[in-house]
């Protein structure tokens, strides 16, 4: 696996720091601890085959930059460098979900917002565009994504930010599973990567459940609206199985809680009996439209539902889902660890978590080398190598269940 990160003719651009916020700073840990033993490993191939690397803080113990963001007591803050950031690569990394963290103002405890968590993000940048070789942003969970277009009279929050983040000299802007990544329209001129998480849900899926029947008498992937269609078809795609989709019927008459309420779930698609079904989407908010689509599956009688989501948000606590799982209409949710879980949430039985934290330094590294991140984008080969290999794993698992 490692030595799909070694760059054997390209050098980094610069000395690479990781500029994480407080709320990203154990996703950012993990990221670093990866980089270290890439390049570990870069070091001892480059000697074996007595090539030389002579390059100022390739091999280093640490890539985390000593920063830190405190406020006043009035609720106003700044960033604070505590070592120099001349001439590096930059890599900023924000959680603009994590609510854990919380200040005081004027003697009240405030917990942070998505828009504190930005505007200590741009503190960063402030601080480090003018001496730095460049300046990227790692935010997972792109700010404001869920306002990706204008319905009526009303703000296009994710887009203005994006600009300001290009006016203060940003390069690149990474995040996952985008809302709707035709949002980077806003910055054509800008790079704007959209990574997905699939081939790690697969691995997830794969290592926690050992006996899978992945053909379509089995299995079935299910969209549960029309927005995450794309991301159902490309994975239904590469497992060959068959597809279905939910869309909503919204009472267009009144508003709940700023938005249409849903009537009901309509199911496009072939029978779901006895067999396992995938939910993916993008993100669980609340999770009510999740429940509910798992519970009308259930009631046609699918035999298991498994959801599978970038982002865990569960705005709304988890009594809903231990509910859901105690009545035998969820079998477990996989998110990545790309946003805040709560102890909570780690504790519970249904939960399993896709560790994305080696993807995430497999990207920096390879951007920091300024080298082609195709393979990465799309990984379409990678994914059907280990589609094959749990395939031949069932089988074997098959032929020796019936020779016993």
């Amino acid at each position: 696996m490692s030595s799909n990160y070694l760059f054997k003719d390209s050098l980094p651009l610069a000395p690479l720091k990781l500029a994480a916020l407080e709320g990203c700073k154990d996703l950012a840990s993990l990221v670093n601890d990866h980089i270290v033993h890439f390049r570990r490993h870069d070091m001892e191939e480059l000697k074996r085959r007595k090539a030389d690397l002579n390059y100022r803080g390739y091999d280093v113990d640490s890539y985390l930059l000593n920063m830190r963001c405190p406020r006043f007591g009035s609720g106003e803050a700044k960033a604070v460098l505590e070592e120099s950031v001349r001439g590096t690569d930059i890599f900023a990394m924000a959680d603009i979900t994590n609510h854990s963290l919380t200040y005081r103002m004027f003697g009240h405890t405030n917990h942070m917002s998505p828009d504190d968590h930005f505007q200590d993000l741009k503190r960063v940048i402030g601080a480090t565009a003018a001496t730095a070789h460049r300046v990227n942003v790692i935010m997972p969970f792109l700010y404001e994504s869920r306002q990706h277009k204008k319905s009526h009279r009303e703000s296009l929050d994710c887009a203005m930010a994006l600009e300001e983040l290009v006016a203060m000299g940003v390069k690149t802007i990474v995040t996952f599973d985008a809302h709707d990544p035709r949002v980077q329209n806003a910055i054509p001129l800008h790079c704007f990567d959209n990574f997905m998480p699939t081939y790690q849900f697969v691995k997830t899926l794969f290592s926690h459940y050992k006996d899978l029947m992945i053909d379509k008498e089995h299995f079935m992937v299910i969209s549960p609206d029309e927005g995450a269609m794309n991301r159902a078809v490309y994975l239904a795609n590469n497992l060959s199985v068959d597809m279905g989709m939910f869309y909503k019927r919204r009472d267009y008459s009144r508003i709940e809680n700023g938005r249409n309420p849903i009537v009901a779930h309509e199911f496009l698609g072939s029978s779901v009996e006895d067999k396992t079904v995938l939910i993916i989407d993008d993100m669980i908010s609340s999770g009510e439209s999740m429940l509910d689509t798992a519970k009308e599956l259930k009631d046609r009688k699918a035999k298991q539902v498994i959801i599978c989501c970038t982002f865990g948000l569960f705005t709304s606590g988890l009594d809903q889902f231990d509910e859901f799982y105690e009545k035998g209409y969820i079998d477990s949710v996989i998110t990545t660890n790309l946003t805040y879980r709560t102890p909570e949430l780690l504790s519970r039985p249904w939960y399993v978590e896709a560790d994305m934290s080696k993807f995430l330094a497999a990207i920096i590294n390879s951007l920091n080398h300024d080298v082609s991140i195709e393979r990465t984008l799309s990984p379409t080969e990678k994914l059907q190598k280990l589609i094959q290999s749990y395939r031949s794993s069932e089988k074997k698992l098959k032929d020796w269940e019936e020779e016993m």
